[in-house]
């Protein structure tokens, strides 16, 4: 969707992946080895320049708790016109204890956001 809308409007994009950590007691547990979020925001940066669309990006660290501050944060230093989100769908009951990254940003940021699903599972035969 990012890359739709940077090729129709002529903008660029500058994607930020969260490595983010949860805290259990006294220790810190990282949800994804720094290779896997690399791997990630690689990924998605190659492919919006393989469309042609001119794109970079930044890998932040933080607990789940600051998520929604470290995107918010990077949308103002960036700058940015808009801020797209795939929301996570989780049960109303984890989102009592865990607000959704999607609300929070939402609420926070003087940016537009925009939620965009995630791209539905090709049909196996």
């Amino acid at each position: 969707m990012a890359g739709d809308m940077a090729r129709l409007t002529g903008a660029s994009v500058h994607v930020v992946h969260v490595a983010a950590a949860t805290a259990t007691l006294d220790t810190v547990v990282r949800l994804e080895d720094d290779a896997e979020a690399e791997a990630i925001l690689d990924e998605a940066v190659a492919t919006l320049r393989d469309e042609g669309i001119k794109a970079d990006g930044t890998l932040a660290t933080g607990l789940l708790s600051e998520v929604p501050s470290l995107i918010t944060s990077a949308a103002e230093q960036f700058r940015a016109d808009l801020i797209i989100l795939s929301p996570h769908h989780r049960g109303a009951v984890a989102a009592l204890f865990n607000p959704r990254v999607s609300d929070a940003v939402t609420h926070a940021s003087r940016t537009a956001v925009l939620l965009v699903p995630d791209e539905p599972e090709a049909a196996s035969s």
